[in-house]
């Protein structure tokens, strides 16, 4: 009798979520959308104290700055989209003083997005958490074209910059804060499978 094979490993730089835990800090930066602002509030209802060290920053979710201003934020920003929040960032990031942790929550955009500036700026990966809330939307780059899009939900996917047909893989750049796309019938010209929807 054959053994079953063991399944494949998972891919080593694929991010992996958990629920935002309290650590003692000098100051703090959150930063969530819609979905993600549940995490924040459940945050601030277990460590208090962490509020009045906390710059918080919403992305298109208005309806939860109240709370979180009841809760005792020192500092909130609010952006209608996610182009907005690279200048938020950069703002708060340079107030930032040593024993800066940084909490986030939402979309795997959202996340990728904001790790990805908050690393080129010198935050290391330490200070950094990430709880997952929300669609299974990724941000994808295009190895072809290096073309970025939000939002991916398919694979395969038609990258917007080049036209082809990409295979979402599970590879993910940290440097560049998105997972990677590459052509899916690149020895098979033409033969694209149909797209199914990307679960998490």
């Amino acid at each position: 009798m054959s053994a079953t094979p063991p399944p494949p490993a998972p891919i080593a730089s694929r991010p992996r979520y958990a629920r935002l835990q309290t650590r003692r800090c000098g100051a703090a930066l959150m930063v969530a959308d819609k979905s993600g602002a549940a995490a924040l509030l459940a945050l601030a209802d277990d460590a208090p104290e962490l509020m009045s060290k906390a710059s918080v920053v919403l992305c298109d979710a208005a309806e939860h700055a109240p709370a979180l201003q009841a809760r005792g934020a020192a500092r909130l920003l609010q952006t209608s989209s996610t182009a907005g929040l690279s200048p938020a960032i950069a703002t708060l990031l340079g107030d930032a003083r040593m024993g800066l942790q940084v909490f986030l929550a939402g979309a795997e955009g959202l996340i990728a997005q904001v790790q990805s500036q908050l690393l080129s700026a010198g935050v290391p990966l330490g200070a950094i958490q990430a709880e997952h809330r929300g669609t299974a939307a990724r941000r994808m780059q295009c190895v072809h074209c290096k073309t970025v899009a939000e939002d991916v939900t398919v694979d395969p996917y038609i990258c917007p910059g080049c036209g082809r047909s990409l295979y979402v893989r599970d590879h993910f750049s940290r440097r560049v804060g998105a997972f990677q796309g590459v052509c899916i019938d690149a020895e098979t010209p033409g033969e694209v499978p149909e797209s199914v929807e990307i679960r998490i």
